[in-house]
């Protein structure tokens, strides 16, 4: 077995991320509970964040499917490793790791005294149970792909842990950020229990979801003792509440009411780390013609929707991969469509449609920037005889009927890789996966997606990797826009903003200046 240090050659393939060292344990001291004295007033040591979606998927961590649950409860579930704002991964649950030589077994050192938010000690059994059950095809995992390699998880003697999976695989080791959960524990979906530095209190539907700190938390203690998360869904209503001091930081604000807050606040920037394109249903006419989805590419304009419906702000991409991803993402793409009318005509009568016809864009009307570039697409394609109508519709309407019932014609949304690998965002579109939303089916990209999950040479994945995504923007499988700007709203005086290579937000580093 090798000792693992910093290894490039176990993710060379997970956006050329490099892994940091473990190390020991770090200061469990808690930070105490506090009021903070600014000026004449005194100020509770908690805030107010304000959110555009209810947490109304599962908040189990491995049945959880919306990017938005994803980010927050970032803040309580752990890993045997956690990334970090550099897009590093360091040991979490576990305190080290070793690999073998043929590079198919792990074996963890759990970290000493890490306790779940219940007060119970994590064990080698729970972390059996957790990998298990993220493997569970049978069990309902949003996590059954990146953990389909498994083929033996076990608790050694000496109280240490070993996966080992089919084939030597370049980009397994990120799926280990999932979390580990105290096993046989039934109420994940509405009362959560991880480790992280924050603990879950409440939720009400609606309303707030309340996570506090951690006081037993094996590492660095959480700033804030406690955090509401303020359910929005209408922009209108975040500002005032931002301007009136009734919320304290908002991620994911429009240019335009990010201007309108005024000396109060600090506004960070940083990319939302999504794929926002007009996700179309292959499966469904007229878009099951490629003509027509390469009519719609040419006749949107997207230079155009980032100048009248972000400001400029955000980065034009061209496949299912964004600028952060770094060796994967294939820049030739981006511009592989230009804005063409009489081309996007000239395929619209060729395909059978010389009058365009009528379509549906369905979006979740609590997502400003997706409504925004709805709008600004659904006026583009009048010019092509394509007559869009918006139908706005709640989150979780969304994820039943559009996500996992398919009901739709299109949609414009952004989607994530939660797990920090290329894969994450690219397994989606192969054929059989149970996230194929846009039923995508072609036997080339399947057999390029195999090719690529049994190469372990880097070059190589990563070159399949980019064939991929040619074979998407090529098909015209959906209309891609861009990785959208992330605006944050942060009042004066909070300080600790961090931002990550994935969709989260990290409470846990957020205080007040004393």
């Amino acid at each position: 077995m090798k000792t693992r240090r910093i290894t490039a050659l176990l993710l060379a393939g997970a956006m050329g991320l490099a892994l940091a060292g473990c190390g020991g344990d770090a200061a469990r001291t808690p930070a105490p509970q506090e009021t903070l004295q600014q000026g004449p007033t005194v100020r509770p040591n908690e805030i107010t964040v304000a959110i555009a979606q209810d947490l109304d998927d599962s908040l189990d961590p491995h049945m959880t499917v919306a990017a938005g649950t994803k980010e927050i409860m970032f803040n309580v579930f752990e890993g045997l490793v956690k990334p970090t704002p550099d897009g590093d991964l360091v040991c979490a649950v576990a305190s080290d790791y070793t690999v073998s030589d043929d590079r198919t077994t792990y074996t963890f050192t759990l970290r000493d005294g890490v306790r779940f938010h219940n007060g119970q000690t994590v064990t080698a059994e729970d972390v059996v149970w957790s990998i298990r059950r993220c493997a569970d095809v049978e069990g309902g995992s949003s996590l059954v792909e990146a953990f389909s390699a498994v083929t033996d998880v076990t608790a050694n003697a000496d109280g240490t842990v070993s996966i080992t999976i089919a084939e030597p695989d370049n980009e397994f080791f990120s799926s280990l950020t999932a979390a580990i959960l105290p096993r046989d524990y039934a109420d994940q979906a509405t009362a959560p229990v991880g480790t992280g530095p924050f603990r879950y209190v409440s939720r009400s539907a609606q309303d707030n979801v309340v996570l506090e700190r951690f006081e037993d938390y094996w590492g660095t203690p959480a700033k804030l003792d406690r955090v509401t998360l303020k359910i929005m869904e209408n922009p209108d209503s975040i500002l005032m509440s931002l301007q009136s001091g009734a919320v304290d930081l908002c991620a994911h604000m429009t240019s335009n009411r990010a201007a309108q807050l005024g000396e109060d606040f600090n506004i960070a920037e940083g990319t939302m780390n999504l794929v926002q394109a007009l996700y179309l249903n292959n499966g469904a006419e007229p878009f099951d013609d490629l003509r027509v989805r390469q009519a719609l590419c040419y006749a949107v304009d997207r230079e155009q929707i980032l100048d009248l419906a972000f400001d400029g702000y955000g980065s034009l991409i061209g496949s299912s991969m964004y600028p952060a991803f770094g060796k994967y993402f294939d820049d030739s793409l981006t511009n592989y469509y230009t804005h063409n009318v009489d081309k996007a005509k000239a395929l619209l009568t060729e395909a059978g449609y010389p009058d365009g016809f009528e379509m549906t864009i369905t979006v979740p009307s609590n997502y400003t920037p997706h409504i925004d570039a709805a709008q600004v697409i659904a006026e583009q394609l009048k010019a092509v005889g394509i007559n869009a109508k918006l139908e706005l519709i709640e989150w979780g309407a969304w994820l039943s009927d559009v996500y996992s019932g398919r009901q739709f014609q299109s949609t414009v949304v952004g989607l994530d890789a939660s797990t920090m690998t290329a894969r994450a965002l690219l397994s989606r579109f192969e054929s059989t996966a149970k996230r194929n939303f846009v039923n995508y089916v072609n036997e080339e990209y399947d057999a390029l997606y195999r090719q690529a999950q049994i190469t372990y040479d880097d070059a190589e994945q990563t070159r399949l990797y980019k064939e991929l995504e040619r074979n998407l923007t090529e098909n015209a499988v959906n209309v891609y826009i861009q990785d959208l700007a992330d605006l944050v709203a942060v009042r004066k005086g909070l300080e600790g903003l961090q931002f990550y290579p994935i969709y989260v937000l990290d409470l846990s580093t957020l205080g007040w200046v004393k």
